[in-house]
């Protein structure tokens, strides 16, 4: 029986096995209404393309919870205790536009670029360690550990502790028991200002030493806000690469065509960088930004959110609003993908959009260089997706790896 979506739940079983047919339903007719979520509570869900990208820039939807109270309350409340409350996605300007000012002279272009070499690197070592023709786990042996460990070595994370790092994004991620990600934020934070404390002490050529060092007319960031910084770092700059990854890796195995032309691509010594904003377009790594707080009434498709509301804005019904772009179930290889809103847009667009894009296209074109037959282990009906609200990530993906 289909479920009402208009009043109805909207994160239920149907969701979990096919979040994009969901997603079409609601742009189709009800575009922005209010959902309860899995972990309780609600929020209004906006899913249409305008609308979306009209939301990112409106300052009425704020970034900082105390949005949420009387306006004559929210000087007194303090922020988040702990470095949560100096993450840049939980602050508006001007305090937003302070952090990242500091946080961008250390996360250059010039440091992501050069990192090329040792992300293939890394992506040599891990398929040299899977056996051919047999079934493995892309996710777990492949999506997950690369762009981990790229996010550790450029934070200066050891490798002994990469797994505890992993543990605890995942939790916060997940559709864990509240007190499950208390306790996973509490543990990287604590980890993370111990980090911060030996990059003082010793610093290297790591981007936590690039942050303690970051300054802006003697203005430098506290080692909360450096930790803050590191954790969404480590969040946002594993598991959504790991998402990209491992999505347009299902891409591929859905569309055989699509897949010959990939390794026709890499055989002729092209880029699979159109083809990567294509996959982020369609999979669209982080399902639902996270959340924004209604600081006033907000209109959006004729619908009035209430101030004091939770809003969550859906990249993933965005990217395949058929109002902005033509057959986007479709993957397209020579379609024209600007504007799509996988990294978001506005101010907090992604600060690592374009390390993401380097990881997945280095990723996908060793995989294939290297496995360019590679096939489904199993039926792709029966790949399962993780329960997030926040991102669209496959559990597993099993394949047997053909040359």
């Amino acid at each position: 029986m289909t479920a009402d979506l208009t009043t109805g739940p909207v994160f239920t079983d149907d969701y979990w096995v096919d979040p994009h047919a969901t997603l079409a339903r609601l742009r189709e007719i009800a575009p922005v209404r209010e959902v309860d979520l899995p972990e309780g509570g609600s929020t209004w869900l906006v899913t249409r393309y305008d609308d979306v990208r009209a939301a990112f820039t409106d300052p009425r939807l704020a970034k900082d919870p105390r949005a949420l109270l009387p306006e004559a309350e929210r000087p007194a409340e303090p922020l988040i205790p702990g470095p949560t409350g100096h993450m840049l996605l939980l602050n508006d300007p001007p305090v937003h536009t302070r952090l990242r000012k500091l946080v961008v002279q250390a996360f250059t272009v010039r440091r992501v670029a050069a990192l090329r070499p040792r992300i293939s690197q890394i992506a040599t070592t891990l398929l040299d360690a899977l056996p051919p023709d047999e079934p493995v786990d892309l996710v777990a042996t492949y999506a997950v550990p690369l762009p981990m460990a790229v996010i550790c070595e450029l934070l200066g994370v050891p490798p002994v502790d990469r797994e505890a790092f992993a543990h605890w994004s995942n939790t916060m991620i997940d559709n864990s028991p509240q007190e499950a990600k208390q306790q996973a934020s509490t543990s990287l934070a604590a980890y993370l200002a111990e980090l911060v404390g030996a990059k003082r002490a010793e610093p290297d050529d790591a981007l936590l030493s690039g942050l303690v060092t970051a300054s802006d007319e003697g203005d430098r960031l506290t080692d909360e806000e450096i930790v803050g910084m590191g954790m969404i770092l480590l969040i946002a700059g594993h598991e959504t690469t790991a998402n990209l990854v491992a999505n347009s890796v299902f891409a591929l195995l859905r569309d055989p065509d699509l897949r010959a032309r990939a390794v026709a691509t890499r055989r002729a010594g092209e880029s699979l960088a159109p083809l990567v904003e294509e996959f982020l377009r369609w999979g669209s790594p982080v399902s639902n930004a996270p959340a924004r707080f209604a600081a006033a009434d907000v209109e959006l498709g004729g619908v009035v959110i209430p101030a004091g509301a939770t809003v969550t804005l859906s990249l993933a019904a965005a990217n395949r609003d058929p109002a902005r772009f033509d057959a986007p179930e479709l993957h397209d290889a020579d379609r024209d993908t600007s504007g799509h809103l996988a990294f978001g847009h506005g101010i907090h667009f992604c600060l690592g959009a374009s390390l993401a894009r380097l990881e997945g296209e280095v990723a996908l074109g060793t995989l294939l260089d290297r496995f360019g037959d590679l096939q489904p282990a199993v039926a792709l009906a029966d790949v399962v997706h993780r329960r997030s609200v926040l991102i669209h990530a496959l559990a597993a993906l099993p394949v047997r790896l053909r040359p």
